[in-house]
């Protein structure tokens, strides 16, 4: 008993080489192809420098001044 791997996107699944052969316009027009036993390249991952963080200057700084509160009178 023969296996086979078919291949649809990132999904892989293992069927009897008979059924496969018996079926192969079916399992085309559903968009499964027989894996050719190559890997898949992988995604080369580019790393990034990281920014060097800008030194803050204590004239940049400006302290945020607090709000005055809303003073509402009350009915007498």
């Amino acid at each position: 008993m023969e296996m086979v791997k078919l291949v649809k996107g990132d999904r892989v699944i293992e069927r009897r080489k008979i059924d496969y052969e018996n079926n192969m316009k079916i399992w085309g027009i559903r968009g499964w192809k027989l894996d050719d036993g190559k890997p898949k390249a992988q995604p080369k991952v580019e790393v990034k420098p990281e920014p060097k963080p800008e030194p803050k200057v204590d004239s940049e700084w400006q302290k945020e001044e607090p709000k005055a509160k809303k003073t509402t009178k009350k009915a007498e």
